[in-house]
């Protein structure tokens, strides 16, 4: 389960006692946190890579490597590449953080690909034994590609699936201003998508055709970082008359000059969306959760602290979070 992001924040404010030490800012908290979850999330595999070699345990609850894979288990998947490849090279996906293998679908039985260095493929491809075929098939990994052999006649997106690991999202302690101007919390799920706007004026290829009706479609980016959201498309006449996004999940990660996609609801001719400015969200509304689990919750806001410190400039914070933190690494790797 994810951490809140209103817990961790009001736990701050009080501990730091803001009246005396010095007031926390919700920029200020949005870029701490969103470093500190980073921190953390990169410390499950250096811990994972120790625990490897460490003694392990079957007991229930106690190991350590199950515990660790628990945590970046939410941030693996599996996608196709991110290009409409027309030769034999094919684009990683945009999110993918951390590389951990290829499937050729082309393959017999979809094997993984070997990744291979540009020496070793000119080793395995003069002998006949080593050379690459179907059932073995081989990639060159460099500038975020994969080059595949034996190059295939038609070439696909799905062609190849590769699994890795994405980065968190950011956290974002989002809020509106209330009459005292006091910061007033907005549980409401962040997005780089404004809720509720209708994006007709940035359709780039009007869809034509397909019944008339009300379509709900789950964004599909064909280029840029966005993911999740819905958007409900109009069709009357054969024509899209409106597309509107939804208010309850707006999706994350867009920017401009990214395109939506939409071929549903039997339409002729698809219609594509390319994000503006004014499509973007604006202000300070909205929030995001810490992704990593509320295992994690007094190291997050340890750390937090730690930097909080810095920030007010009270050496004392610095030094008692980094005590208490030192004590629950040192337990924790004992």
């Amino acid at each position: 389960m994810a951490i809140n992001v209103n817990t961790v924040y009001t736990t701050v404010l009080s501990i730091l006692n803001k009246e005396q030490r010095g007031y926390l800012t919700p920029y200020e908290f949005n870029q701490l946190a969103t470093q500190v979850q980073l921190e953390i999330f990169e410390n499950f595999f250096e811990d994972y890579n120790q625990y490897t070699r460490m003694p392990k345990t079957d007991v229930e609850f106690a190991s350590r490597m199950d515990h660790i894979h628990e945590e970046f288990q939410v941030f693996e998947k599996s996608e196709n590449a991110s290009n409409v490849p027309t030769t034999n090279v094919y684009n990683q996906p945009l999110d993918l953080h951390r590389f951990g293998s290829v499937n050729y679908n082309k393959g017999l039985g979809s094997p993984e690909l070997e990744i291979v260095s540009a020496r070793d493929y000119t080793q395995q491809t003069l002998s006949p034994i080593t050379k690459p075929s179907l059932s073995f098939p081989i990639a060159k990994h460099k500038e975020d590609k994969i080059t595949v052999f034996p190059a295939a006649s038609t070439f696909a997106a799905s062609d190849v699936t590769f699994n890795y690991i994405r980065k968190p999202n950011d956290v974002r302690w989002g809020y509106t201003i209330g009459g005292l101007d006091q910061y007033i919390y907005d549980p409401t799920k962040a997005s780089s998508l404004v809720a509720s706007s209708s994006l007709m004026s940035s359709v780039t290829t009007p869809g034509t055709g397909g019944a008339d009706g009300s379509y709900v479609y789950e964004p599909a980016i064909s280029s840029g970082g966005g993911t999740d959201g819905k958007i409900t498309i109009t069709i009357f006449g054969g024509n899209v008359t409106a597309a509107v996004v939804s208010a309850s999940d707006v999706g994350y990660g867009y920017n401009v000059g990214d395109t939506i996609t939409f071929s549903g609801g039997g339409l002729t001719q698809a219609l594509v969306i390319t994000l503006q400015a004014s499509d973007l969200l604006q202000g300070t509304m909205y929030s995001t959760n810490f992704e990593i689990s509320d295992s994690q919750q007094t190291e997050v806001i340890l750390e937090i602290l730690k930097y909080a410190g810095v920030v007010i400039r009270d050496p004392q914070i610095v030094q008692a979070a980094a005590q208490e933190l030192a004590a629950n690494e040192a337990n924790t790797k004992r």
